[in-house]
C-alpha cells in the first residue's frame, strides 16, 4: 500500500475563502518515502501579514510560482489511488480537494490522520500537535510552518506509528464501515459511540470544556455525524473540526422538546457559532402602566426586558389589532390607548363611546375599573392547554404547559397525573422563560395535533 503524506500552507483556515501558498507530497511505501513533491504556489490573492509571519511565505516569494490549476495535474496524479495521511487530515484534504475540485479533478481517496492515531497507539502525551508531539518523541523539525518540513516530521511520525501498531489500528481506520476519520481530529470516537438515536438537544465543547455550539436532532447520534459528513469548506466547519473536543446531549421525549429546548439553551449560554437564534428577540408586547394623574394606561411598545409584559406580537399592527377590540369592549379611552396621539379628545368620546378620561371628565378611579376588566377579558382570551406526547421511556409522557397565552415550561409526567390541576402538573415541570418563537412552534404543533392538546 502507497501512502501519500501531504502538508499545506494557506493563506488562511477555511478553503472556500482561502489559497495554498506550498505543498509538500511524501510517497511512502509503508517502510520508507520513495518519492517526493513540494513546491510555492501563487494563491491569486495577498497573503494576511500574520500569515506571512507565522511561515515566512511573502507575496514576493509566491509572485512568480505556478498557480494550483498549473499543478492539478501532477498533485491529482500522486494522490490519486493512495492513501492520503497528515497531522489534522480534514484541513489539508479539504483544501486540496476542494482546489483539484475547482480544476476539474474528483479527489476520493481514503485518509489516516496523524493525530488520531497517535492518540491511540502512542497514548498519554500531553499534547499531539505536531511540534510537542515530535519533540516528546525526538523528531527534529526543520523549517517549521513551511510545508516541506512539516512533511517530513509527519512522515517520520507515521512511519513511527506504522512500526508501533500492534493492535492494527491503522488497518482498523482504514476499514470502509469506519468513519473515524471524518470525526474532528480532537474528538474521540468513544464521545460517538455514546450518543443515543433518540430525540434531543447535544451540546459541542471546546478543550476547556466550553460550550460552542448547541444544535438538536430527531436522532441526536445521527444528526451529530452528519455535522462531519462531506467536505465542506465553510469556516463554521473548519471550526469545528478543530475545536471540538467533546460533547454533551440531553435526551427529549419529542422533537418539539428538543427544539424548545435548544432555543432556550442558545439564549442561555450565548454559543459562539449559534447565529440566527441569537439574533431572535420579542418585537411588541402590550403593556399597562399607571399615568401621573392616576389612569392605568394600555400601549403597544417594543420589546423591553425589563418591563412586565401582558401579551406579545410580531407586528405592531397584530398589536393594534388586539388593543382596539379590548376598547370596543370595554369603552376605553383611545388617547390613553396611545391609538390618537393629536386631539384632545378621543374620537370615540364625540361619538359617546368614552366617557371622557382623556379631557378629565372620568375619574381615574372609574376608568380603572373597566381597564382592569378588560386586562382580566384578555387573559381568559389567552389559551391555557397542555400538549401530552410520548415520553422518554413507557413509564412517562411529556408535557408542554402554556398558561394565558404564554409557554409556562416542560417536563415528564406519569400517566396518572392530573392534566386538569394546573398546581399540581407544574410543579412537574421545569419552568422556561417564553417567547414568540418558542410559542409559534407549540401553536403550530397543537394545530397539527390537535389529539394532543389538553384544554384546560
Amino acid at each position: 500500500m502507497l501512502y501519500a503524506v501531504v502538508d499545506i500552507e494557506t493563506t488562511g483556515g477555511f478553503a472556500s475563502g482561502n489559497g495554498i501558498t506550498e505543498i509538500s507530497i511524501l510517497i511512502h511505501d509503508g517502510v520508507s518515502v520513495i518519492d517526493t513533491f513540494e513546491t510555492l504556489i501563487n494563491p491569486a490573492r495577498e497573503i494576511p501579514e500574520y500569515i506571512q509571519a507565522l511561515t515566512g511565505i511573502s507575496n514576493e516569494m509566491v509572485m512568480d510560482a505556478p498557480v494550483f490549476n498549473d499543478i492539478a495535474p501532477k498533485i491529482y496524479e500522486l494522490l490519486h489511488n493512495k492513501t492520503f495521511v497528515a497531522h489534522n487530515v480534514n484541513f489539508d484534504y479539504s483544501f486540496v480537494k476542494h482546489q483539484l475540485s475547482l480544476a476539474g479533478y474528483q479527489l476520493q481517496v481514503n485518509k489516516l490522520c496523524t493525530v488520531r492515531l497517535s492518540r491511540k497507539i502512542l497514548p498519554g502525551h500531553r499534547s499531539y500537535s505536531l511540534g510537542k508531539l515530535c519533540t516528546a518523541l525526538g523528531i527534529e523539525i526543520n523549517n517549521r510552518h513551511r510545508a516541506g518540513g512539516d512533511a517530513t516530521a509527519t512522515a517520520i511520525l507515521f512511519g513511527m506509528l506504522l512500526q508501533a501498531d500492534a493492535e492494527g489500528i491503522i488497518n482498523q481506520s482504514l476499514n470502509k464501515a469506519s468513519k473515524e476519520q471524518v470525526l474532528p481530529p480532537n474528538l474521540p470516537k468513544s464521545e460517538i459511540e455514546k450518543l443515543p438515536l433518540n430525540p434531543g438537544v447535544y451540546y459541542f465543547k471546546d478543550q476547556k470544556g466550553k460550550v460552542i455550539y448547541i444544535g438538536k436532532a430527531k436522532s441526536i447520534k445521527k444528526r451529530v455525524c452528519s455535522h462531519f459528513t462531506g467536505y465542506s469548506t465553510t469556516k463554521q466547519r473548519q471550526d469545528f473540526l478543530k475545536d471540538i473536543y467533546s460533547i454533551d446531549f440531553e435526551v427529549c421525549g419529542t422533537e418539539l422538546m428538543a427544539f424548545i429546548l435548544e432555543a432556550s439553551e442558545i439564549k442561555k449560554l450565548w454559543p459562539a457559532n449559534n447565529r440566527a437564534l441569537k439574533r431572535f428577540e420579542q418585537k411588541y408586547c402590550l403593556y399597562t402602566f399607571e399615568d401621573q394623574k392616576g389612569y392605568l394606561r394600555l400601549g403597544i411598545d417594543k420589546f423591553k426586558k425589563s418591563v412586565p409584559v401582558l401579551y406579545s406580537f410580531n407586528t405592531i399592527l397584530e398589536g393594534h389589532n388586539l388593543l382596539k377590540a379590548l376598547i370596543k369592549e370595554h369603552l376605553l379611552c383611545e388617547k390613553l390607548c396611545f391609538i390618537q396621539k393629536n386631539r384632545q379628545a378621543c374620537t370615540a368620546h364625540q361619538e359617546g363611546n368614552c366617557a371622557g378620561a382623556c379631557v378629565g371628565k372620568e375619574s381615574a378611579a372609574a376608568y380603572n375599573v373597566r381597564v382592569k376588566y378588560a386586562i382580566q377579558d384578555l387573559k381568559k382570551m389567552l389559551p391555557t392547554f397542555a400538549v401530552i406526547d410520548k415520553g422518554r421511556t413507557e413509564d412517562e409522557q411529556s408535557c408542554l404547559l402554556v398558561e394565558e397565552g404564554k409557554f409556562y415550561g416542560m417536563g415528564y409526567i406519569s400517566h396518572h397525573t392530573d392534566i386538569n390541576a394546573p398546581e399540581e402538573l407544574k410543579s412537574a415541570l421545569q419552568p422556561y422563560p417564553s417567547n414568540d418563537y418558542i410559542l409559534h412552534m407549540i401553536l403550530s404543533h397543537a394545530a397539527q395535533f390537535p389529539q394532543k392538546k389538553i384544554a384546560i
